[in-house]
């Protein structure tokens, strides 16, 4: 167990924290869970940026990062849906989780197919991420309705548009695989 899986750990350990602030009857649990978001989303930075930087990857890392960052993003898109109440919000926010759980079947399945390489992160999933960790602060930290919402639904917007475009670009990139034998 190292520093980078630690830190991994412990973004999971903050999705039931997450769910208990988000619920709290408080104006101030908005921020706190908003909070809880963004140190989450600074872990998965930094434990990446860490393992790579001491050479401390391991393969417990490898298959627990993106299952906590998925986890994180999955469960605050829910709460989201919940509080806003609008299909203006749950159909970005079901467009992020759909295409999750392709990508992540896509790449298990190219992993054991030995060609991983093909679905690995482009420049677009990680412009993307940010713009949605962007997205889902400001919709945790801000009631419905108010400018800075208003904001974080037009970057959710941006990141299901860029979620589908790097879904597509996975897809080309695997279906001369997918495609045999059909």
């Amino acid at each position: 167990m190292n520093i980078p899986n630690l830190l991994t750990l412990a973004r999971i350990a903050f999705i039931p924290l997450l769910v208990m602030v988000f619920y709290l009857p408080y104006n101030w649990s908005l921020l706190l869970a908003a909070g809880l978001f963004g140190l989450a989303a600074l872990t998965d930075w930094l434990d990446g940026f860490l393992a790579r930087r001491w050479n401390q990857s391991t393969p417990f890392g490898a298959f627990l990062d993106p299952v906590a960052d998925k986890l994180m993003v999955v469960v605050a898109l829910a709460l989201l849906i919940e509080r806003f109440d609008t299909p203006w919000l749950t159909l970005p926010a079901l467009v992020i989780i759909g295409r999750e759980i392709v990508i992540s079947a896509l790449r298990e399945w190219m992993a054991e197919m030995g060609n991983r390489g093909l679905v690995a992160v482009s420049w677009i999933g990680k412009v993307k991420t940010t713009l949605q960790m962007i997205a889902i602060l400001l919709l945790l930290g801000f009631a419905p309705g108010t400018p800075i919402a208003q904001l974080g639904v037009i970057t959710l917007y941006v990141a299901a548009a860029l979620t589908l475009w790097s879904m597509l670009q996975y897809l080309r990139a695997a279906w001369p695989h997918l495609s045999r034998g059909m």
